[in-house]
């Protein structure tokens, strides 16, 4: 909560994308995805406070070092709005920035697991909240794993009409593509009925 917000402040779902840094098309994928909770009132006239604030920066932490929605949404569900505010309103564990590249070789090294850097934090003070540990995937057997096959595929676009369009992946095979044909005719033939 930052402190010119009242202690009840109530936003619109615009504000709180704006307070947040985010899109309100990203406060929306949030809410479906149940990473926050949803309000009483949908629509417009819905009101969001500050644990919906304090939950969208631990998101937007968590996401900065890497972590995936669904380790998002699972450590999010172990704590309730008290402890999600606590932990947000702390400043940001500091440490070197890892890239992408970094966190897959973090996961995925059979002889070293490190913790990210939030955690890390977290365990450093015994007040602080701690987040229950995932368990650990072990790496595939790159021996005897077959490298995944690579198949290229093409998104061809036909306009059938205005505000009408049909998307197909080319290539078909022959007999799918005879069908897809004549559902094209087909269709063309409907929406020129209807013209004027």
């Amino acid at each position: 909560m930052s402190p010119t917000n009242p202690p009840d402040a109530r936003y619109t779902l615009t504000d709180l994308a704006d307070l947040a840094g985010v899109t309100p098309r990203t406060v929306r994928y949030y809410l479906a995805q149940g990473l926050l909770p949803t309000v009483g009132a949908a629509g417009p006239g819905a009101k969001y406070d500050d644990a919906h604030l304090a939950r969208l920066g631990l998101i937007r932490r968590l996401q900065r070092e890497h972590q995936p929605l669904a380790e998002i949404r699972q450590r999010l569900d172990s704590l309730d709005d008290a402890a999600v505010m606590a932990i947000a309103s702390e400043p940001a564990p500091s440490g070197p920035a890892d890239t992408a590249l970094d966190y897959i070789r973090r996961i995925t090294s059979p002889h070293q697991v490190a913790e990210a850097p939030m955690a890390r934090a977290y365990r450093a003070e015994p007040d602080a909240v701690s987040l229950p540990p995932l368990p650990a995937i072990p790496p595939p057997d790159l021996a005897t794993t077959a490298p995944p096959r690579v198949e290229r595929s093409q998104w061809e676009r036909l306009a059938l009409g205005p505000d009408i369009e049909l998307h197909i992946r080319r290539p078909l095979p022959r007999s799918t593509a005879k069908r897809v044909d004549r559902l094209i005719d087909i269709a063309r033939d409907l929406l020129e009925e209807d013209q004027p």
